[in-house]
């Protein structure tokens, strides 16, 4: 169990290292490192409260994924929890960087 937490936590500091390569300049600085751990960890709830990751892909093999609507739920959630209020259109950016990096490990 140890490992497999060892293991999450290297993949989070790689995804959180991706992102913040994929994101423009001017988004880049609007966001800590922290923030990108705190979002990804966003991710991983609303693929699953959602049921995004158990949705069946269509017949080209492709799951329809709004990051619109994703990145407005993070941000919802983020005020929510009092964590802060970030523009939904920048987090759009971290979704898509996330998505990518997903995509890059398959």
């Amino acid at each position: 169990m140890e490992e497999d937490f060892l293991a999450q936590a290297e993949d989070d500091v790689r995804t959180v290292e991706f992102i913040r390569a994929y994101l423009p300049q001017e988004v880049k600085d609007r966001f800590t490192d922290d923030d990108l751990f705190y979002f990804i960890d966003l991710l991983a709830d609303y693929y699953v409260e959602s049921g995004l990751i158990d949705q069946e892909p269509d017949e080209d093999g492709y799951v329809n994924i709004d990051t619109e609507a994703i990145a407005k739920a993070i941000a919802e959630r983020a005020m929510k929890d009092k964590y802060g209020t970030f523009d939904p259109e920048d987090l759009i950016w971290v979704v898509q960087g996330e998505l990518e990096y997903g995509e890059q490990g398959e």
